[in-house]
């Protein structure tokens, strides 16, 4: 897959949407890191999928449900959240129980795939395989999932 480049200024937010600024503090970012972006930008999925499974990996960074070795003291900061007026922890408990909600709304045998490639990054043909699943199949099932987790965060 060829790498998309691009300088991000830094913001206690993370990385910010748009080019740095000079001067500022700034990162380089993949733009084609996701596997749901690569799926995208080929017309694999439409935008209403795209949007549901960045709805549901934004509400996994958010409840901070990845693995980790040591303990984390920094609090995940996303800008423009639907949590406004909770503290820290209820926000990553609404997030969590967001996370929940759509991943019981795929189904229990689409929660697999959802988990693979949305959450953990991993390419359609590895999860496949991970899955033991026939080739080419993936696409078929993850569409399915991010249409029933696009319900249930009711994008339209």
């Amino acid at each position: 897959m060829q790498r998309q480049l691009v300088e991000r200024e830094l913001t206690s937010e993370g990385p910010s949407r748009t080019a740095a600024r000079r001067g500022r503090r700034s990162a380089t970012v993949n733009l084609a890191e996701s596997p749901l972006t690569w799926l995208h930008a080929r017309g694999h999925l439409d935008d209403r999928q795209f949007a549901a499974g960045e709805q549901l990996r934004a509400d996994w960074e958010r409840a901070q449900l990845s693995a980790s070795i040591t303990m984390r003291w920094d609090a995940v900061r996303i800008k423009g959240t639907a949590d406004r007026g909770l503290n820290a922890t209820e926000r990553q408990i609404a997030a969590k129980t967001r996370f929940d909600g759509a991943v019981t709304a795929a189904g229990p045998g689409l929660a697999d795939v959802l988990w693979r490639v949305v959450c953990a990054g991993e390419t359609l043909p590895l999860a496949e395989k991970a899955l033991a699943w026939p080739v080419r199949s993936g696409k078929l099932v993850l569409k399915l999932a991010l249409d029933r987790v696009a319900g249930f965060y009711r994008l339209g």
